[in-house]
């Protein structure tokens, strides 16, 4: 039983429970809601979207350039499959 390093990562893991908790998120509220400088969290979301767990999409709101993120298909597996991981991980200790 193993953790996914790119799930495990605990600043990638907030993101990916963020998202999954909260569907599509801005870039300025997912760095507030993390408290994550902007640097930081680019860095990690295109690590994420290297690996196709994060999907971005750019548009402009109120003539404002907004960022947005959700996890893809393959980035909700991922998370579902860490989470199943430390379940295990946790019934295992009960025994």
């Amino acid at each position: 039983m193993g953790f996914d390093k790119l799930v495990h990562q605990p600043t990638r893991l907030q993101i990916f429970a963020h998202l999954y908790a909260n569907g599509e998120t801005s870039f300025t509220d997912l760095t507030t809601a993390l408290d994550v400088t902007e640097g930081n969290l680019a860095s990690h979301i295109a690590k994420l979207e290297e690996n196709e767990c994060v999907a971005v999409e750019k548009r402009f709101v109120d003539r404002k350039p907004q960022t947005t993120y959700r996890l893809t298909e393959k980035g909700e597996d991922l998370f579902e499959s860490h989470v199943r991981t430390l379940e295990n991980l946790i019934s295992d200790l009960d025994t």
